[in-house]
């Protein structure tokens, strides 16, 4: 028998919907207009700086970015820091993640120091000191070494693995298999919803990191992506305000805002490809690597 719905409930419900598609619009709304800003002429960007219809298309924004030579450059350095990158991250957070799950000797010491570090840090300073004489200056491996490993992802994926039955494990182990071979044959294959979440936290932050590079890259070479743009955006800024800083009439014609608007769309944009290909894994991996203490 079906029951209808009292007052309160339907009133209750409108509200929930209401309030979700507010949110949803909070978030959509402005990366939409972010594209469309992208694409307006300068005319009709200056005149109308917000809009939620299409006011011409000039791709004088994205030619502006595309014309610098180190852009190609700059996108290769980025994806290897988010293929290599991602690949040491998850390697060394399964490989952490997995005995402090076991019932190995100090393992909540050793937690507690993993977790300490969530909450404290020396400072920049002694951070630099050690990069440079550990020989991160210009190296390719600072964009992805000092951020190897996340604590909050290895409580995410230590976790999960207490979430695997004990039986498991004993059933490999009476056949000879040692903790290696556990790990990498029935912890792995198991685990792959949350290695899809964190691995896409970790390329998801490898990809926008720019800040890293900014300490340690001096030269343009090894630029990545993120620094680029935001180097490009300054430069072009600079540029609106005072032509003499260089370049040609070109720049004059392209809206300041525009040029960043451009630069945070094709930034945006490649990672936002990769969500759809782990979303299946993303729910799943990020609620149970979460419910187990």
């Amino acid at each position: 028998m079906k029951h209808s719905k009292s007052p309160v409930h339907i009133i209750a419900d409108i509200l929930i919907y209401g309030f979700f598609i507010v949110l949803c619009l909070l978030i959509v709304v402005p990366f939409y207009n972010m594209i469309l800003y992208s694409i307006t002429p300068y005319k009709e960007a200056v005149t109308t700086p917000l809009s939620l219809l299409p006011r011409g298309f000039s791709p004088a924004n994205y030619q502006q970015i595309f014309r610098d030579d180190r852009l190609i450059n700059a996108m290769l350095i980025s994806v290897f820091n988010v293929v290599v990158g991602t690949a040491m991250a998850v390697g060394i957070t399964i490989t952490m993640a997995y005995p402090l799950s076991r019932a190995i000797p100090f393992r909540r010491t050793l937690l507690y120091f993993c977790i300490f570090t969530m909450f404290f840090d020396a400072g920049i300073i002694p951070w630099y000191l050690v990069m440079r004489d550990i020989g991160m200056i210009n190296n390719i491996f600072a964009m992805t070494v000092p951020s190897i490993l996340s604590t909050f992802n290895l409580i995410l994926m230590r976790n999960y693995f207490l979430t695997i039955p004990a039986s498991m494990e004993e059933s490999a182990r009476i056949d000879g298999a040692g903790d290696f071979t556990i790990m990498i044959r029935i912890f792995m294959p198991l685990s792959m919803p949350i290695i899809a979440t964190i691995g896409l936290f970790y390329a998801v932050w490898f990809w926008n990191d720019w800040w890293f590079p900014l300490l340690l890259i001096p030269t343009n070479k090894l630029m990545p992506l993120p620094l680029l743009l935001r180097k490009l955006v300054i430069e072009n800024s600079m540029r609106m305000v005072d032509p003499n800083i260089g370049g040609t009439n070109d720049y004059l014609k392209t809206a300041s805002r525009g040029v960043q608007m451009a630069a945070v769309t094709v930034a945006t944009l490649p990672i936002l490809c990769v969500y759809p290909l782990v979303q299946k894994y993303f729910i799943k991996g990020i609620m149970l690597g979460a419910i187990k203490a």
